[in-house]
């Protein structure tokens, strides 16, 4: 980031760990959730109901690849989904009994792939094939980030850097998420600086 660069006002970037945020340029408002679909729903509508007025919503984060040879933009190996969907909720037995049910957030501007979100942490082969059918990507707060920010009206974009596949090397993402966060990062300089 250029020394005159500031980041435009309005744009709120949500991530849910500081280790994910660790490399948000200066100057930038950040919102860290914690961990998991409450915690991201709760955190960020305290933050859109009571803080200062918000334009954006910027997702940052890590996710798992579902699929083999999943890359990522060509500059940064960056994701920004086009579709996100709550994988741990019994949406089609919810709408068989008659319950209305959102499940699935269309995201404007994304690269096509789909996000899924659920309070597990994927790191079973069985898993990740079951999801793959549906799904790209797999995090742990995508989908309520999507949902608050659509219940609030705030546009709404997230960027997701790969660091394992959603296997048993999942179990390695701590010593991943530095590099992954340094990668966010330099999108945001890029695309979220004036």
């Amino acid at each position: 980031m250029t020394h005159n660069a500031l980041p435009r006002p309005g744009v709120l970037v949500v991530s849910a760990t500081r280790a994910e945020a660790r490399h948000v340029p200066p100057g930038t408002r950040v919102l860290v959730t914690g961990i998991g679909k409450v915690r991201a729903t709760m955190a960020l509508s305290r933050e859109l109901a009571g803080g200062a007025p918000v334009s954006e919503v910027i997702n940052i984060g890590t996710a798992g690849a579902l699929r083999d040879g999943v890359s990522g933009d060509a500059e940064l190996g960056l994701f920004l989904p086009s579709a996100v969907l709550e994988h741990d909720i019994s949406s089609t037995e919810l709408r068989a009994m008659g319950y209305e049910m959102t499940d699935r957030w269309e995201l404007p501007g994304g690269d096509g792939t789909v996000l899924a979100s659920g309070d597990t942490f994927v790191a079973d082969p069985v898993r990740r094939r079951e999801l793959a059918r549906h799904a790209h990507l797999v995090d742990m707060e995508g989908c309520a980030v999507a949902h608050v920010s659509a219940e609030f009206g705030v546009p709404c974009r997230l960027i997701k850097a790969v660091t394992d596949n959603a296997d048993e090397g999942a179990m390695e993402w701590p010593a991943l998420v530095d590099a992954a966060a340094r990668r966010l990062g330099r999108w945001l300089e890029r695309n979220v600086t004036s």
